[in-house]
């Protein structure tokens, strides 16, 4: 939730504190911050235009100071969440106001979302990481969030996902930080989500021993369904699954999700449901006709694990500096993200959905999970298209006549609407 007017965006971070037990507040910066253009996000307030979020490196702190104050407090901390792979100003910005929480990471906030260099990224990212740590000189705790579990919404295999947020989280703590969250966006399987949400756990633990650390959940970030009863319906899923596989945190998506940003309203309608569903998974699990949290599946039996161990030891073996190791995997195809554009990205990877509604490699490229993961075929222009739409069509089939596809004009290709995850912020 991000806006650029401050008398609203104090006010839905007051509806949002008050829509349920144990949320956390969020100030959702605007576009032109992110890429470092404060020049024309001053020009927008100056001209009373809107803005896509909330401009903290443009507005006053005084004006800050006064949109958190008496709302923000230890029941209640407010998460700063931007998308930019430059995040150094922003960081300054959060911490003179006081904040200390916020989220991203060097990869996943540089290949999804534009053309800077990767090496740009880890650079910025390091200074940025570098910052938060000396906040600990202060007293503070400062938390980051990793989003490399969320890499281009959907269609990416979850042992990539997996790796890339624990590499991440590895990243922050190389760096100094010792409160770290470690992301994943439910995907297309329920069984294979728990699967990767107990591979995350299982990760951090080994690699984060010295470390305050907890899981983040994404509630789908695809295609969203467009009825408003199939877009309530995988919200209350991905509550289900955030306590099923004991995840401490949910980001959540409304109603409006397919549609548009969404309005306060609709924000404090989703935590509402999603606080509903979790406590209904709770009680079914402590009735015992559910498993519980700590039933993690074995490590044996976890191939979400065994692909994503895989990458990461790669990805360490390289280089014992973590930016150059992960600028090396890159350039190698070690890591390699399906369908994402980027220059830096190797490209040659594949994913489709099997006919279990798992995600699983087509093509593998250079990644050196070939002895874990299976492959096989190859997707068709209509099966992405498909792909992109499984879970929409899913949860909206019950609730929608079915619609045929529009027609691109004469001589233009479809766009791949959807690879970077629902309504269009970043």
């Amino acid at each position: 939730m991000g806006f650029s007017d401050p008398a609203l965006m104090r006010a839905g971070l007051r509806a949002t504190r008050d829509a349920a037990e144990a949320v956390v507040g969020t100030l959702t910066i605007d576009s032109y911050t992110r890429v470092g253009d404060e020049l024309s996000a001053v020009r927008a307030l100056n001209e009373d235009h809107s803005l896509n979020g909330y401009p903290i490196s443009s507005l006053s702190p005084h004006t800050s100071r006064w949109v958190l104050d008496g709302v923000r407090d230890p029941s209640f901390p407010v998460q700063v969440r931007h998308g930019s792979a430059r995040p150094q100003r922003i960081v300054a910005a959060l911490a003179a106001l006081g904040l200390d929480a916020t989220e991203g990471g060097p990869v996943s906030y540089c290949l999804p979302y534009g053309r800077t260099p990767l090496a740009d990224s880890v650079r910025n990212w390091q200074q940025a990481c570098e910052f938060l740590a000396s906040l600990r000189a202060t007293g503070a705790e400062p938390h980051l969030e990793t989003f490399g579990g969320c890499m281009l919404g959907q269609l990416c295999p979850p042992g990539l996902l997996v790796a890339l947020s624990a590499l991440e989280a590895l990243f922050f703590h190389r760096a100094g930080l010792r409160s770290i969250s470690l992301s994943y966006a439910q995907q297309t399987n329920s069984e294979q989500d728990v699967h990767a949400i107990h591979a995350l756990r299982r990760l951090a633990a080994e690699l984060l021993p010295d470390t305050e650390w907890h899981i983040v959940l994404y509630t789908y970030m695809g295609l969203y369904p467009r009825s408003r009863e199939g877009a309530l319906e995988l919200l209350e899923r991905s509550a289900e699954l955030a306590v099923e596989g004991g995840a401490a945190r949910l980001i959540v998506k409304t109603v409006a999700e397919a549609h548009r940003i969404p309005t306060v309203a609709e924000n404090v309608e989703a935590l509402r449901v999603a606080s509903a569903a979790a406590r209904d998974a709770h009680r079914t699990a402590a009735d015992g006709t559910h498993r519980s949290p700590a039933e993690a599946p074995p490590v044996s039996d976890n191939p979400v694990y065994a692909e994503a161990r895989a990458l990461v030891d790669a990805v360490l073996g390289l280089d014992a500096d973590l930016g150059r190791a992960l600028l090396t995997a890159f350039a190698r195809g070690y890591l390699d993200v399906p369908y994402c554009l980027h220059p830096d990205n190797a490209g040659r990877t594949r994913s489709y959905i099997d006919d279990a509604g798992r995600l699983t490699w087509s093509e593998i490229g250079s990644m050196p999970i070939g002895p874990v993961a299976r492959s096989s075929g190859r997707l068709t222009a209509r099966g992405l298209f498909d792909a992109l739409s499984f879970v929409q069509s899913r949860h909206d089939n019950h609730f929608l006549a079915p619609t045929a596809p529009t027609a691109a004009p004469p001589g233009r290709p479809r766009p791949l609407a959807g690879l970077s995850g629902g309504t269009p912020r970043r």
